[in-house]
C-alpha cells in the first residue's frame, strides 16, 4: 500500500472519521487510531501529520510488534555507547529522530510493560533519557499510537496500562472494517485498477457484473490490504480481459451468495426478546473477532450498553 496515497471511500463511516482527523490535525495531541490490520491506519496516520504543523519535518514510522523486547527500549530513546554488551556507539532512537516532527507507534500494544511506563513518563514529561545516560533532553514530538487490537479490553486483561491508555487516547479514531463500508469497494476496486495498470504498465481487467455483485458482498477480512492484493493478482492474470464469478480466487468464489435485502420479520409462533438479543449480541462478536467497541456500533449500542448486556446475559466469547 502507497503510504502516500490518501484513504479512499465516500462511506458515511469512513468520512466520519476523515473530517474528524482534519478537526484534530491541528490540534497537536496524542491520536490513538484503532482498527484491524489493513484498513488504513499508518495512511490515517500520515495524513494526519501532512495537515499539521509539524509537516515540514519527519514523520518516523514505529512498528512496536517488530522491536526485539530486549531492545526495545534502547531502539526508541537511543543508548549511551559502551551502556551495554554491544552498544559499539552511541544510539539516538526513535523518540529523538522525530524531534519537531511525528512519532506513530503502530501496534502500541505490543510494547513490553517496562517500556509502556518509559513512554507514558515520556508523554507526560517531554523528556527522552537514553539507556546509559545520566540525564533526559527535552524532546518536542507530537505521538500518534495505532493498534489492531481493542485496548480497552487489553487494559481489561491487564496486558496494557491505563494510565498510558488514556494518555494517547487524548483523541480516538477508529477506522472502519471494509465490511462496514462495502459501498466503496467498487470505488477502490476502481481507483486501485488505475493506480495499478500505471505501475505495471498493463491494461485492467473488466470485471462482469456477477463478479462485481460477489466483490462487494464478500467480507474481505485483510480489509483493503487484501483488495489491493486482490486486484494486483487480477490485473497480472487477466489484463485486457474479462473477469466473472468463476475466475475469482477460491476464498471470494465459495463465500456465500449475496442475499435478498429485507427486515426481520417476526415468526408466526413468537420469539423470546431475550433470546434475541442474545443471539444478536453474539452474531455482533463474532462479525467483529471479538472487537466490543465495534459489536456495539453494529448494534447501535453505546460500549457501556453492551458491556451492561453481555453481563447481564451472561455471554462468554
Amino acid at each position: 500500500m502507497n503510504n502516500d496515497k490518501p484513504l479512499i471511500g465516500d462511506s458515511p463511516q469512513l468520512q466520519s472519521v476523515l473530517r474528524a482527523a482534519a478537526l484534530v490535525a491541528a490540534a497537536d495531541v496524542p491520536v490513538l487510531i484503532e482498527g484491524e490490520s489493513g484498513t488504513g491506519k499508518e495512511l490515517l496516520a500520515r495524513s494526519l501529520h501532512r495537515q499539521s504543523r509539524r509537516a515540514s519535518h519527519d514523520f518516523i514510522s514505529v512498528n512496536c510488534a517488530a522491536l526485539p523486547e530486549a531492545l526495545a527500549e534502547s531502539l526508541l530513546y537511543g543508548h549511551r555507547k559502551g551502556a551495554f554488551t554491544g552498544a559499539v556507539s552511541s544510539h539516538q532512537g526513535y523518540v529523538a529522530a522525530a524531534h519537531r516532527g511525528t512519532l506513530f507507534l503502530d501496534e502500541v500494544g505490543e510494547l513490553p510493560p517496562g517500556v509502556q511506563a518509559k513512554l507514558l513518563r515520556f508523554l507526560e514529561s517531554g523528556e527522552c533519557q537514553a539507556v546509559g545516560e545520566a540525564r533526559p533532553i527535552a524532546v518536542d514530538v507530537r505521538v500518534i499510537a495505532a493498534s489492531r487490537r481493542d485496548l480497552a479490553q487489553e487494559v481489561d486483561a491487564g496486558r496494557f496500562r491505563e494510565d498510558l491508555y488514556y494518555r494517547l487516547k487524548v483523541v480516538p479514531l477508529e477506522l472502519p472494517p471494509l465490511r462496514e463500508r462495502k459501498g466503496d469497494v467498487a470505488l477502490l476496486i476502481e481507483r486501485l485498477n488505475v493506480t495499478l495498470s500505471q505501475q505495471h504498465g498493463l491494461p485492467t481487467p473488466r470485471f462482469t457484473d456477477a463478479a462485481r455483485l460477489r466483490l462487494e458482498h464478500y467480507d474481505w477480512p485483510g480489509n483493503v490490504r487484501e483488495l489491493r492484493n486482490f486486484c494486483e493478482r487480477m490485473l497480472v492474470l487477466f489484463s485486457g480481459r474479462s473477469v466473472d464469478v468463476d475466475n475469482l480466487p477460491a476464498e471470494i468464489r465459495h463465500s456465500a451468495a449475496p442475499a435478498a435485502s429485507g427486515y426481520f420479520r417476526l415468526p408466526a409462533g413468537g420469539i423470546r426478546l431475550d433470546d434475541l438479543e442474545v443471539q444478536m449480541i453474539r452474531q455482533a462478536l463474532d462479525h467483529t473477532r471479538g472487537n466490543r467497541s465495534r459489536a456495539a456500533r453494529l448494534l447501535g449500542l453505546t460500549r457501556d450498553t453492551l458491556l451492561y448486556r453481555i453481563k447481564k446475559h451472561a455471554i462468554q466469547h
